[in-house]
């Protein structure tokens, strides 16, 4: 039999002062850390989010580390939402709408088509000229998932620039959309000597050598892909081929691995993307800005609002259509909105958070006066770049915050022992970001010299290699991290870079023309740069006007051609032939501070036309637009 005994009076009053003492405790450690959370709140505006921000960066690389163990893919995480959403809506364009099942079937088609012609195989690459449409995805899926990638030619090309873009790619086959059929038929000599395979996106096509890929897919079959297929991919994989510019020459193909891409397609977790939202996308695919609003909407399992360019009088309309919540930007398309004529249904949208980069601090003020309290999540990075900056503190005209998550370096100069000196705060400096098995650089595809241009040696101590990002930054006193300007050969127009060497090369070839120098000069109320030419003529031959602007209408896409041609007797060079641009950008379009005779590019005229002040005035203005 068990005999419990009770507590005596000395041990209950024992445990009541033992839980009460506790409990005083746990109050006061509470306090203290109320008083500790608010003292730093108040010392540390942006202690609150700075936290939130650190926390949602460590969980995406909790995911990563776990993604990179199972070879779990940005195709599996879309394969997966098809499997639990079926039904829901993945893609608006136009008036038709494409749900998760429907983007699986399809895709499942357009690989179907590479397997079936036998020359696609695992591993390799196919080159895409397609514009902004819900086959662009279709067929980057369909690749995946058989184990290959794309490289995503930019459709404004042209001639020279295209034939090298496709070929550093190391692609055997080329599709491209029915409206690019004439670029493609420039080429197409070229491509059939060197045996490419080329479809056209077109239910039937006329020209030798050229296949119909709609016509091949709508006789393909839906079914599910075998994963054995893309058995061999690997989170080190490449995953696609973007193009960038770069300083110098023609456009370089950058490798996005499939870990790459998962660090892009975060953007929109940690800008607090939620699985209701809808992501209006104008913005080119084929860019790296464009094409991971679509990735970062598959890993949200969200609904992409595509439309095919960008339209400053559709903009609100289609938001509205879609009931879109997230928008994509860059700085220009910002600055076109804002520069609309007001209209009483400004406001009457569902837009609540954008994404993008490159927009000013008086563009980004004027936004949210005139169209409400939108979020804007202002981002740095490069489609080669090893890391990415995220003002996630709201914090207008900042590209970003210098946290310990995120180490960042700005250095003017190297000093006596020949290391780089890191810039104060305020002082601008060259932007550079280390180089390591956490953050690796991966470079330009069949491109050894300009990737090993790309990176710094001995930049703080014997043996570190860094990623120089040609660009200036300033950090302030609160860690905000502002750009500053571009250093190199290269300037930004329109959303685009542009290769300084590569516009002058085709403007040389003009017949009037016998040298140029190309460099960006700054117009009032403008983003970035815009192009200007400084050349000297033939022997005995005067500046056709008429003739050189049909010689950069047919060779340059419309952002690389410069608004300004300046015409001098010869061109400084130093003593290694390489021209100076210093002065002359400084002095820009101005006529007052020019001799020189100095046309302007009249897109209406077609002509390059006189730079009167009358001109000069209305484009300081904002009156003529460029």
């Amino acid at each position: 039999m068990l005999h419990l005994s009770l507590p005596t009076a000395k041990q209950v009053e024992f445990c009541s002062s033992l839980i009460n003492m506790l409990v005083w405790v746990v109050f006061a450690v509470a306090i203290f850390l109320l008083g500790l959370f608010f003292f730093l709140a108040r010392t540390f505006p942006y202690f609150i989010q700075d936290v939130k921000y650190v926390l949602a960066k460590l969980k995406a690389r909790r995911c990563m580390l776990k993604y990179m163990q199972t070879n779990f893919t940005i195709l599996e995480r879309f394969l997966e939402a098809a499997r639990t959403q079926p039904d829901k809506p993945f893609i608006h364009f136009k008036d038709e709408t494409f749900t998760y099942q429907d983007a699986d079937a399809l895709s499942n088609k357009a690989a179907r088509v590479f397997l079936q012609s036998g020359l696609v195989k695992q591993g390799d690459t196919v080159a895409m000229l397609v514009g902004n449409e819900p086959m662009f995805v279709w067929l980057w899926l369909g690749l995946v998932k058989i184990g290959c990638s794309a490289a995503f030619l930019n459709y404004n090309i042209r001639s020279k620039s295209l034939l090298h873009c496709f070929n550093c790619s190391g692609a055997n086959t080329l599709v491209a959309a029915a409206e690019l059929q004439d670029a493609v038929e420039e080429v197409l000599p070229s491509l059939l000597e060197q045996q490419v395979s080329v479809y056209i996106l077109a239910d039937g096509c006329k020209a030798a050598g050229v296949e119909s890929f709609r016509e091949k897919m709508s006789q393909a079959s839906s079914e599910p892909l075998s994963k054995d297929l893309r058995s061999h991919l690997t989170l080190q994989s490449p995953a696609a081929y973007i193009y960038t510019s770069g300083t110098t020459g023609l456009p370089k193909a950058a490798v996005i691995t499939h870990a790459r891409l998962w660090g892009m397609s975060s953007i929109q977790f940690l800008t607090g993307v939620n699985s209701r939202d809808v992501i209006y996308i104008s913005l080119p695919l084929y860019h790296s800005t464009g094409f991971i609003g679509v990735t970062g909407a598959i890993e949200r399992g969200i609904t992409v609002a595509l439309r095919s360019k960008f339209s400053v009088s559709q903009f609100w309309d289609d938001c509205r259509k879609y009931d879109a919540t997230v928008i994509q930007y860059i700085g220009e398309t910002m600055r076109y909105l804002c520069n609309t004529p007001k209209v009483c249904r400004d406001r009457s949208h569902k837009v609540r958070l954008a994404i993008g980069n490159g927009i000013r601090a008086d563009v980004w003020r004027d936004f949210i006066s005139r169209f409400g309290n939108v979020e804007i999540r202002e981002l740095y990075g490069a489609t080669e770049g090893n890391f990415a900056l995220l003002n996630y503190s709201g914090k207008i005209g900042a590209i970003g915050r210098d946290t310990f998550l995120n180490k960042v370096k700005v250095q003017p100069v190297r000093d006596s022992s020949g290391f780089c000196i890191e810039a104060d705060k305020g002082e601008p400096g060259l932007l550079v970001s280390e180089i390591s098995a956490r953050a690796p650089f991966s470079g330009y595809v069949r491109d050894l010299q300009q990737t090993e241009k790309k990176k710094l040696h001995n930049v703080f101590k014997k043996g570190d290699v860094y990623l120089n990002t040609g660009d200036l930054m300033r950090i302030d006193e609160d860690h905000f991290i502002y750009f500053q300007d571009r250093v190199g050969d290269t300037f930004r127009w329109k959303g685009e870079n542009v290769a300084t060497t590569e516009v002058a090369d085709v403007i040389s070839l003009a017949g009037c023309v016998k040298e140029a120098t190309v460099y960006g000069v700054k117009v009032p109320g403008q983003e970035g740069r815009a192009g200007m030419a400084a050349v000297t003529l033939r022997d005995g031959l005067k500046f056709d006007s008429v003739d050189v602007f049909k010689h950069v209408e047919n060779f340059l896409p419309a952002y690389a051609r410069p608004r300004f041609m300046r015409i001098q007797s010869s061109l400084d060079v130093t003593g290694t032939f390489k021209h100076l641009k210093v002065k002359l950008v400084e002095e820009g379009f101005n006529p007052n501070l020019i001799t020189d005779p100095v046309y302007f590019l009249d897109e209406k005229k077609k002509n390059y036309i006189p730079l009167m002040m009358d001109i000069f005035n209305g484009v300081n203005l904002g009156e003529i637009k460029i």
